[in-house]
């Protein structure tokens, strides 16, 4: 990618009228971005409905945004098929999944607000490897049509001077919010977001108590949450809310008053599959989330496994752990979250962010259940509208 430099020329002087020329003032110094905002918008927008089968979508990154599909801006380059091939689905790990909205939307998060309805959000943008401008939220009844509430944070309106901060991914410049998340909560929306480079993770709070903000930073004095990224909140069924990030090594409990953690946070310690195919000490490589299933505690995350970007989990009977039982939850999963809908039915988000899954970087969701052994697994029943028009009636 090409980095912009522009640079601003003063004239010295000019002889022939016999009187010195004021140096011009210097030009304002660009962004620390590494391409234009022609070719990189810092929102997704609004979205449509998915027409056919939803293949396709973008694959962004350090090089730039790959995209297949009928809004492509100047200087992005094609994403071939191969790059979304669907092996998850004809190898059998998945439904014949389509996305359920057609935008540019990755890490993609759904959770109820207290208004019984259901929020999405997640890191938008063109390319979060390059900047983006803040949180978007989309609002639906039904799961099917979303509307657009906008930014609901931005870097130039609601952060903090220590948000303002520009980090980088390796060599490159960046300003972006990675992995923001909903959370209802006390009667009180929540948001939990990191900064891309190092900036750290933080947690808002809606100063209005409607989803749409505006949000301010719930920490006092105001400052970072944790380093690291992909931050995340859980209220137990005693009122009790922890916080955790990252590869959920560790989980803290937060204050009452959420303007802090009350205490230090407590390591985690998982137990490995016997039989080698999961050799970190975290659950997870990013995306740490928390829910509680039918009395136990389930930490997941988003882990690279055998090629895919899946979601896997590890089970306990207390939210500090040990927790056991790892396992690869929803394959091609990974980067989202669980929720349980207002029929009682649970879902987890998926983005698709490998090339074994049907589409890149749009929001989807595949509906999950439990094992007798708790283990989550890819439900065999699944809804029409999360599947391909073929598959509809059959599943």
């Amino acid at each position: 990618m090409k980095t912009r430099v522009l640079c601003s020329v003063a004239l010295l002087g000019a002889a022939s009228f016999g009187r010195q020329v004021l140096a011009q003032p210097a030009a304002a110094p660009p962004p620390p971005y590494t391409n234009a905002a022609e070719s990189y918008s810092g929102i997704s927008g609004p979205g449509k409905p998915v027409a056919g089968t939803g293949f396709g979508g973008y694959q962004s990154g350090r090089q730039g945004v790959f995209y297949s599909g009928d809004a492509a801006r100047p200087g992005w380059h094609t994403l071939k098929p191969e790059a979304f091939s669907g092996l998850a689905v004809t190898g059998g790990l998945l439904p014949p999944l389509r996305p359920i909205w057609d935008i540019h939307l990755r890490d993609t998060i759904i959770a109820i607000g207290g208004d019984g309805e259901y929020y999405m959000t997640g890191s938008s943008g063109d390319n979060i490897w390059d900047r983006n401008d803040g949180v978007e939220l989309w609002r639906s009844h039904n799961l099917r049509n979303w509307s657009y509430l906008g930014l609901v944070w931005s870097f130039e309106k609601d952060a903090s001077p220590w948000q303002k901060v520009w980090g980088k991914t390796r060599d490159l410049p960046v300003r972006a919010v990675w992995a923001p998340e909903i959370h209802y909560i006390d009667k009180k929306y929540f948001i939990t977001l990191s900064f891309a480079g190092g900036a750290g993770t933080a947690v808002l709070i809606s100063k209005s108590g409607k989803p749409e903000g505006p949000y301010g930073n719930a920490f006092q004095p105001d400052a970072r949450s944790t380093g690291g990224i992909d931050a995340t909140l859980f209220q137990d069924d005693d009122g009790k809310v922890y916080f955790t990030q990252g590869r959920g090594g560790t989980i803290y409990r937060m204050k009452d008053d959420f303007s802090g953690f009350a205490g230090e946070g407590h390591p985690v310690e998982i137990e490995k599959p016997a039989d080698g195919s999961w050799t970190r000490d975290e659950v997870a490589n990013e995306g740490a989330s928390i829910f509680k299933h039918d009395g136990k505690y389930y930490l997941t995350g988003a882990g690279f496994y055998k090629g895919r970007y899946s979601s896997v989990a590890v089970i306990s009977d207390r939210i500090y752990g040990p927790y056991k039982q790892w396992h690869e939850a929803v394959p091609g999963g990974g980067g989202g979250n669980y929720f349980k809908d207002r029929d009682g039915l649970w879902w987890c988000t998926v983005f698709g962010n490998d090339d074994q899954m049907p589409w890149r970087e749009k929001p989807g969701m595949v509906r999950i259940e439990f094992a007798e052994d708790r283990r989550i697994r890819v439900a065999a029943r699944q809804p029409d509208f999360v599947l391909q028009e073929s598959a509809r009636g059959k599943r």
